[in-house]
C-alpha cells in the first residue's frame, strides 16, 4: 500500500505542476517574474504542503525511505532540467536552483522526523517552508509585484504558521514559528534551507530536552 500511496502523491504533485502552468499563463500579462514567483508559491502550498499534511495526518508511510526517495528523486529531476537548460519555465528560475533546494530540504526534515520517532518534528518545518513561506511570497507578490523581503510577508507567515505549530507542539511550536518567520526575512541564504532547518532545530531540541 505504501507504494500505492507514493504513486498517488506523485500523481497529485504532477497535477499541481500542470495546473501551475495554466496559472502562470493567466498571470503572465502582469509580468514574467511576477507570474513565475506566484506559481512557485502555488506549487509550494498545493503540492508540498498538502502532501506533507497527508503523510503526517494519515501516517501513510512507516519509514522515511519512500518520502526520502520522493523528495530526492524530484530534486534530481529538477536539477537535470536546470543543467540541460530545458527548464519548466513556469516555475523554474534560470537564475537559481531554489526549487532543487526545496525538495532536498523537504526530504531531509521529513526523514529526520521519522528517525526521531515523531513525524510532526519534520512535518512542521516542512509546512513552514511550504505553506508559511508560500503565503509570504503570495502576499508580497500581490502587494509589490516583485520579489521583496518586506516585513508584511513575515507577519503573514507567522499568522499562518503559528496555529499549525501550536496544534502540534504548543508553546514550542509558536517559538519555532516565530523564529522561522524572522529567519525568512534575511536573504543571506536560500530560505528553503534556513526556514525548515532553523525550525527543525528548535522543535527537535525542545522535544528532546523537555
Amino acid at each position: 500500500m505504501e507504494v500505492v500511496y507514493a504513486l498517488i502523491l506523485t500523481a497529485w504533485v504532477l497535477f499541481v505542476i500542470y495546473v501551475a502552468k495554466v496559472v502562470y499563463h493567466a498571470l503572465e500579462p502582469k509580468g514574467e517574474k511576477v507570474a513565475l514567483y506566484f506559481t512557485r508559491k502555488f506549487i509550494h502550498i498545493f503540492a508540498a504542503g498538502l502532501v506533507t499534511l497527508m503523510i503526517a495526518i494519515f501516517g501513510l508511510f512507516t519509514s522515511p525511505l519512500i518520502p526520502f526517495l520522493l523528495g530526492t528523486g524530484l530534486a534530481t529531476i529538477l536539477y537535470i532540467f536546470h543543467k540541460t537548460g530545458k527548464l519548466l519555465y513556469w516555475f523554474q528560475d534560470p537564475e537559481n536552483m531554489y526549487d532543487v533546494n526545496f525538495c532536498i530540504a523537504w526530504a531531509f526534515v521529513i526523514s529526520l522526523g521519522y528517525i526521531l520517532g515523531n513525524i510532526w518534528i519534520g512535518a512542521i518545518p516542512a509546512l513552514f517552508m511550504a505553506i508559511g513561506d508560500g503565503v509570504t511570497g503570495i502576499v508580497r507578490n500581490a502587494l509589490f509585484r516583485r520579489r521583496t523581503k518586506h516585513w508584511i510577508g513575515n507577519l503573514s507567515m507567522f499568522l499562518v504558521c503559528s496555529p499549525i505549530a501550536f496544534y502540534a507542539f504548543g508553546l514550542i511550536g509558536l517559538i519555532a514559528a516565530l523564529i522561522a518567520s524572522l529567519v525568512e526575512h534575511f536573504d543571506f541564504m536560500d530560505d528553503n534551507v534556513t526556514v525548515p532547518l532553523s525550525s527543525f532545530v528548535v522543535i527537535s531540541l525542545a522535544t528532546i530536552i523537555f
